[in-house]
């Protein structure tokens, strides 16, 4: 079941939001515990099978947990550590298997030219976020910094709907003392109106956006892939119209994850803040996916050693935290080239941060620094995501050759402005364009009017909490301060969004799984 689904909105929402507040005018727990259950049949819709390995995980880390509390108060450090080693290990063991068996046998089989018999395994929806959940809650209980004594709290907290299939990766602290209050048993008609509000606008991004940018990116990478090789304006349609579907897919999902709990009384962190509008790569990791990011910094590279031990170790942190980090998205040597490339791109990017305050102390960047910022770190994100969709290193190198022209430039003759394109870039002294017939990837011709369009969304219109400040959706404010455009309740903006819902409604001719679903 996916939230864009017609089963999702019109069933499951509506019946597990009256239940919870219905049971909950009777018994608080109760209430928590049917959302709790709800939560685990929401899960168990792809698979059931995968339902008991869902509640194994969960009882595991609540007792360990648990028990770990209990030595702390007892002064037992030592017991402590062992108990923190082996729940860590434990998880971390559980995500290899289902995560990396496939490929550690498949180079096994490559490398010694053998075939290794194993059953392929199948990943489970999930399991990177509600493993990274835990871990978090383990190594907060090793420092004291939380004690959990309910069994049916904890599992809403690690198996909560909105957040369980794709984020964001919650920590026990925030979420707790929101399932405490009494508040959040009470519908609250500005909640209800504000999540409303917020669900809407991630599926317009999703259904209207991301789905119908996303047919020009799967041919391109998928000729990449089969050998074709690929001029320089069709390799940078498809790397673009990829580069947006992934950020209104996620954004999309990131809204409709934290309406949803904004219906319940229930603020999520804020998991996505504009990240195409970033001036640098340190900036865009504060934006995108902000609660893995924080995830990484906080249980990863600081207790690494962070930057306190000289620019050399910060910089081989960071190349660690990359690598390690990005390896979570999954199994593939693609993604350890994309880690190793924000690796890279972050040393640089520190590095050059430390230099400038040399030369010119630490005066604020101006405006045409800024832009510049805004571009490079652009640029240098859509050549990552190259390697982060591509099927396999060799096509996304093939794909980033043709992008630098390495293959030619044909200009699309099915293209309304391909006249004034072929001109002008033979006055910039490009002498190997030609008029190509109509493109084997955009038999239409609409994928430059797509590509412009979502930029200028991206890049110019204010976002979802920007637009909501003043209502606070999520747990967190916008990095950035919000424009005149503010949403209220009211007529207008009701018909408006109603609008909205119902165009995205009624482009809903299938259902398609948001990106991070397969992380």
């Amino acid at each position: 079941m996916s939230f864009n689904s017609f089963e999702f909105m019109f069933f499951y929402l509506p019946v597990v939001f009256a239940g919870f507040f219905a049971i909950a005018r009777v018994n608080r727990m109760a209430a928590a515990f049917w959302l709790f259950a709800a939560s685990v049949f929401f899960y168990g819709w792809w698979n059931p099978i995968y339902i008991g390995l869902l509640l194994a995980s969960i009882l595991f880390n609540f007792v360990i947990g648990s028990t770990i509390s209990d030595a702390q108060s007892r002064g037992m450090a030592r017991r402590c550590r062992r108990l923190l080693a082996f729940g860590v290990t434990g998880d971390l063991l559980l995500l290899a298997y289902y995560k990396y068996s496939n490929f550690f046998v498949d180079n096994v089989n490559r490398l010694f030219d053998i075939h290794l018999p194993f059953d392929e395994v199948i990943l489970p929806l999930g399991i990177s976020f509600f493993t990274f959940t835990q871990i978090a809650f383990l190594v907060d209980a090793y420092y004291g910094k939380v004690r959990e004594r309910n069994l049916i709290h904890y599992g809403l907290f690690v198996t909560y709907f909105p957040h369980l299939i794709a984020g964001p990766v919650l920590r026990h602290a925030e979420m707790m003392p929101q399932f405490a209050e009494r508040a959040t048993y009470t519908p609250r008609w500005e909640s209800i109106a504000v999540g409303l509000t917020v669900f809407v606008i991630g599926l317009c991004k999703k259904v209207l956006l991301a789905d119908n940018v996303a047919i020009y990116a799967g041919p391109v990478f998928g000729a990449a892939a089969d050998g074709v090789q690929l001029t320089m304006i069709e390799a940078w349609c498809g790397v673009l119209a990829y580069t947006l579907q992934l950020y209104f897919d996620f954004s999309g999902y990131s809204d409709m994850a934290i309406g949803l709990s904004r219906m319940f009384g229930i603020r999520l962190p804020l998991n996505f803040d504009s990240p195409y509008k970033a001036t640098s790569i340190i900036d865009f990791w504060r934006r995108w996916h902000m609660t893995l990011s924080r995830f990484l910094r906080d249980y990863l590279y600081i207790p690494l050693g962070g930057g306190r031990r000289g620019m050399g170790r910060r910089y081989a942190n960071l190349m660690a935290t990359m690598l390690l980090g990005r390896l979570w998205h999954g199994a593939g040597w693609t993604f350890v080239l994309w880690g190793g490339l924000h690796g890279l791109y972050l040393s640089i990017n520190h590095g050059w941060r430390a230099l400038r305050a040399r030369l010119v102390g630490r005066h604020p960047a101006g405006r045409v620094e800024r832009l510049a910022g805004a571009a490079l770190t652009f640029l240098a994100v859509v050549v990552g995501w190259v390697y982060f969709r591509a099927s396999d290193a060799q096509s996304a190198t093939s794909i980033v050759v043709a992008m630098a022209g390495g293959n030619g430039i044909e200009v699309p003759r099915n293209w309304d402005f391909a006249w004034y394109l072929h001109a002008g870039l033979r006055r910039l002294g490009i002498d190997n364009v030609i008029a190509a017939p109509v493109s084997g990837f955009d038999r239409s011709g609409d994928s430059p009017y797509w590509i412009c369009a979502l930029l200028l969304i991206a890049w110019t219109m204010p976002n979802t909490q920007q637009l909501l400040e003043r209502f606070r959706p999520a747990l967190e404010h916008p990095l950035d301060p919000g424009t005149g455009l503010k949403w209220r309740p009211g007529l207008a903006w009701s018909v408006i969004f109603g609008g909205l819902g119902a165009a995205a409604m009624l482009g809903m001719s299938r259902v398609s799984e948001f990106l991070y679903f397969q992380f």
